[in-house]
């Protein structure tokens, strides 16, 4: 079964082992490399266990300061922080600030979309 954590393996053979074909005008091979690597990125944010769980966490509680994840799932304070900025700069939660608090809450829609592209991505292995 294909998994998302070898999405970047995978996009790189496909990138090292495409451009040495023949390139002609109609096979004209285009990728975007930054997008791609962006791509992954994003995919990678969500494809890690912890970063789940923090989610859920998120979710369960509909908005969380930065105190309560590492406190309720026993981490170090700046390991749940680097873990957050990570899932925020790929869209994954979002930021409220209230005071001299910043709430977290899920984005919803970004984990739609993202459901929906990798059902996509996957549905097109399944027709090859």
């Amino acid at each position: 079964m294909f998994e998302l954590s070898s999405i970047p393996f995978v996009l790189n053979y496909v990138m090292t082992n495409l451009t040495m074909n023949n390139p002609s005008p109609e096979n004209e091979l285009f990728i975007d490399v930054l997008k791609v690597k962006k791509a992954a990125l994003i995919l990678r944010a969500i494809n890690h266990k912890l970063r789940q769980q923090i989610v859920r966490l998120i979710h369960e509680n509909e908005k969380v300061i930065v105190t309560e994840i590492y406190k309720k799932l026993h981490l170090e304070q700046s390991v749940a922080s680097q873990h957050l900025a990570i899932l925020r700069q790929a869209g994954f939660v979002k930021t409220e600030r209230d005071g001299k608090f910043i709430y977290y809450s899920v984005n919803y829609n970004r984990l739609k979309e993202i459901h929906y592209i990798s059902t996509e991505l996957l549905n097109l292995f399944k027709e090859e």
